[in-house]
C-alpha cells in the first residue's frame, strides 16, 4: 500500500500541489493528469527523494506502513519507468537485467533474468546489446530490469508516450499486468487518458505556465 498524506509541493514563486492525498493498494494503479508545468513530475522526484533543488515539499508518504517521507532514494525501495529505457548501451540485455538484481550467486542471478526474460517473450535475446533491440523490446527490458530490482511500489512518468499507437497499447497492458502479478502499487503521471487502466484512481492537476 502506497499512502500520501498532504503532500505540497512549490516552487518560490507558486504552489505547484497542495494537499494531496491518496492510498493505492497493491495490484492497483493510481493516474496523476496534467499538462505540462501541473507538477507531475515534481510529484515522482518528492516520492523518489530526488526532488530538485528550489523545491519545496511537505507531507507523508508511506510504503507498505513504513514512512519513507525522509529516507534517501536507495533506501525507499521504489522503481520508476522514464519515457526513455535508459538501458546501458554498452551492456547486452542479460548485464542490463543482471545490474538490477541483488548480489548472491551468478548461476542464480542469471537464471533469473533468463526466465524474466522468458516471461516477456524474450527468450535468447540475453546476449543482445541495446540498440540491436525493437523499441519494444527495450521498453520490456527496461520494465524487467526495474521489477527484478524486487520495488516495493513502481512509478510511471509517462514511458508510453514515445511509442506508436499499436506498441503503446500492447507495452500498456504489459506493465499494468505485471504489477497485477507482483501486487505492487502503481502511480502513473500522464496527460493521455487513454494510457490510464479501467477502474483506476484518478487525480487531475491544473495547469500552470511552465513545466515543471
Amino acid at each position: 500500500m502506497l499512502v500520501l498524506s498532504e503532500v505540497c509541493v512549490a516552487t518560490p514563486q507558486r504552489v505547484l500541489i497542495e494537499r494531496l492525498s491518496a492510498r493505492v493498494p497493491g495490484g492497483e494503479v493510481l493516474a496523476v493528469m496534467g499538462e505540462s508545468g501541473s507538477g507531475k513530475s515534481s510529484l515522482l522526484s518528492y516520492l523518489c527523494g530526488t526532488l530538485p533543488a528550489g523545491l519545496q515539499a511537505s507531507g507523508r508518504v508511506e510504503l507498505d506502513g513504513r514512512d519513507i517521507t525522509a529516507l534517501p532514494t536507495v533506501q525507499r525501495h521504489v522503481a520508476i519507468l522514464f519515457q526513455d529505457d535508459l538501458l546501458f548501451p554498452h551492456m547486452n540485455v542479460l548485464d542490463n537485467l543482471l545490474f538490477a538484481l541483488a548480489p548472491g550467486p551468478r548461476a542464480q542471478r542469471v537464471a533469473a533474468a533468463e526466465q524474466a526474460l522468458a516471461q516477456a517473450d524474450l527468450a535468447g535475446y540475453g546476449p543482445r546489446l541495446p540498440h540491436t533491440l525493437s523499441g519494444g523490446q527495450r521498453a520490456r527490458v527496461s520494465v524487467l530490469r526495474a521489477l527484478l530490482a524486487q520495488p516495493r511500489a513502481l512509478l510511471l512518468d509517462e514511458p508510453f508516450s514515445r511509442l506508436d499507437a499499436a506498441l503503446r497499447q500492447r507495452f500498456r497492458a504489459f506493465v499494468f499486468e505485471r504489477v497485477r502479478e507482483l501486487g505492487i502499487p502503481a502511480l502513473l503521471v500522464t496527460h493521455d487518458r487513454h494510457d490510464v487502466p479501467s477502474g483506476s484512481q484518478v487525480i487531475e492537476l491544473e495547469p500552470e505556465d511552465g513545466d515543471v
